[in-house]
C-alpha cells in the first residue's frame, strides 16, 4: 500500500511541475490567461497529493490498533470504556 501511494504521490507531483514548466516556457508564447489558468492548477495539486501520500489504507494500522504492550492497551481500554476479552 505505501509504494501505491509514493507512487501516486510522485505521479502528481511530476503533473505539478510539468504543469507550471509548460505553462511559462511554451503556452504562454499563445495565450497567457491560459498560463495563469495552468499555474493555477498546479497551485491546487500539492495539498490534494499531500492528503493522498498520507490517507489511510485499508492494511494500515490506526491509532485504536493494540500496541502490543498489555499494560498500555488495557489503560487505554480502561480510558475508552472498553471491555477486554
Amino acid at each position: 500500500m505505501y509504494a501505491r501511494r509514493r507512487h501516486r504521490y510522485f505521479a502528481m507531483m511530476g503533473t505539478c511541475l510539468a504543469l507550471f514548466v509548460l505553462a511559462w516556457g511554451v503556452v504562454r508564447l499563445w495565450s497567457v490567461p491560459v498560463a495563469v489558468g495552468m499555474c493555477v492548477v498546479a497551485m491546487v495539486i500539492p495539498p490534494l497529493a499531500a492528503v493522498v501520500a498520507n490517507r489511510r489504507g485499508p492494511d494500515d494500522r490506526w491509532w485504536d490498533d493494540p500496541s502490543g504492550d498489555p499494560q498500555s492497551d488495557e489503560w487505554w481500554d480502561e480510558l475508552d470504556g472498553k471491555k477486554r476479552r
